[in-house]
């Protein structure tokens, strides 16, 4: 099992990108994914590591180099499915030169935050803070007052999704073929809030439209497992129902209600359970918080590896 660290772990403490993936490697991990965070400036020593053999990068993360003139990394400083139209466009231009410096540095898939539906209106928001804050009261996601409000917001979802379903989608028509021709792939990330663009069933929805190597799904497990938490999906019957549609992983751990990006074995996560994410097709990629120590680090890639190795066993 190859597994890769996100640079945004580590991209803020370093002005060097030589020194940066010689920390990354001094762990154990043997590729890497450029994150949001990644400069120019560091991009280049990666560059340098990466022609010296030293590693390999599997994937990339939106919007990555830092685009010129953004005060800093930010995944969705453009959306592509923004009802918009100068947004969708700028959104688009950003994810093509981030693909063409994916494809330079060896990655097989761009990750991507696609878009969010809002839920806001004058009748007040629907939104992921309301939701999380009548769940803090209730104290159960079964409870009939939070199931009824999240009811509510998900039928205004449903409503406002269909104008931005349509933009993103003719986005794709001009997208994908290039993507194609470059041999990479668009994936489009699970995120853990109830805007998040695509949902479970949208990512369905659009591999039915687009039956094409060039799109698939990206499956964050903290985010998945928040989604849970938070009574939209069940973490682990998404999961496999998307497995087909999955080009990569993120992984890290979540504890109740919202707290992600820790170090697996720290949180609610059964790991052993996702070890069908070992396959060789699955890219794997650790994504903790920027806070975690190398040597949690570690010990979590030991974690994560005899959990998979263990149950895969088991299996045969």
């Amino acid at each position: 099992m190859k597994f890769s660290l996100s640079t945004n772990w580590n991209s803020q403490r370093h002005d060097n990108g030589e020194k940066l993936v010689d920390e990354i490697v001094s762990l154990g991990f043997e590729a890497l994914e450029l994150g949001y965070h990644m400069t120019e400036e560091l991009a280049d020593g990666v560059r340098r590591r990466v022609q010296a053999g030293a590693v390999t990068v599997d994937s990339v993360h939106a919007y990555c180099p830092v685009p010129v003139g953004a005060p800093h990394g930010y995944p969705e400083l453009y959306l592509l499915a923004s009802l918009d139209e100068d947004e969708r466009a700028m959104a688009a231009i950003l994810i093509e030169r981030a693909m063409t410096f994916a494809a330079s540095m060896g990655a097989r898939a761009l990750v991507l935050h696609a878009g969010r539906i809002f839920l806001n209106s004058f009748f007040g928001d629907l939104g992921t803070p309301t939701l999380v804050e009548a769940l803090e009261e209730e104290g159960s996601p079964d409870g009939p007052q939070y199931q009824r409000l999240l009811a509510k917001a998900l039928r205004r979802r449903a409503v406002r999704v269909r104008k931005q379903y349509d933009g993103f989608c003719h986005s794709l028509d001009v997208l994908l073929p290039k993507f194609e021709k470059a041999g990479m792939t668009l994936c489009l990330e699970n995120l853990p809030s109830i805007e998040a663009f695509p949902d479970e069933r949208e990512m369905l929805m659009l591999k039915q439209r687009f039956d094409a190597p060039s799109l698939a799904y990206w499956h964050d497990m903290g985010h998945g497992q928040v989604r849970e938490n938070l009574g939209w999906t069940r973490h682990l019957d998404s999961a496999r129902t998307l497995l087909p549609l999955t080009r990569g992983i993120h992984i890290h751990d979540a504890l109740p209600l919202m707290n992600d990006h820790l170090p697996p074995g720290k949180g609610d996560i059964p790991f052993a359970d996702f070890a069908f994410f070992a396959a060789d097709s699955v890219i794997k990629v650790f994504e903790p918080g920027p806070d975690v120590k190398g040597a949690e680090l570690s010990e979590a890639l030991r974690y994560v590896r005899t959990a998979w190795t263990d149950a895969l066993t088991v299996q045969s």
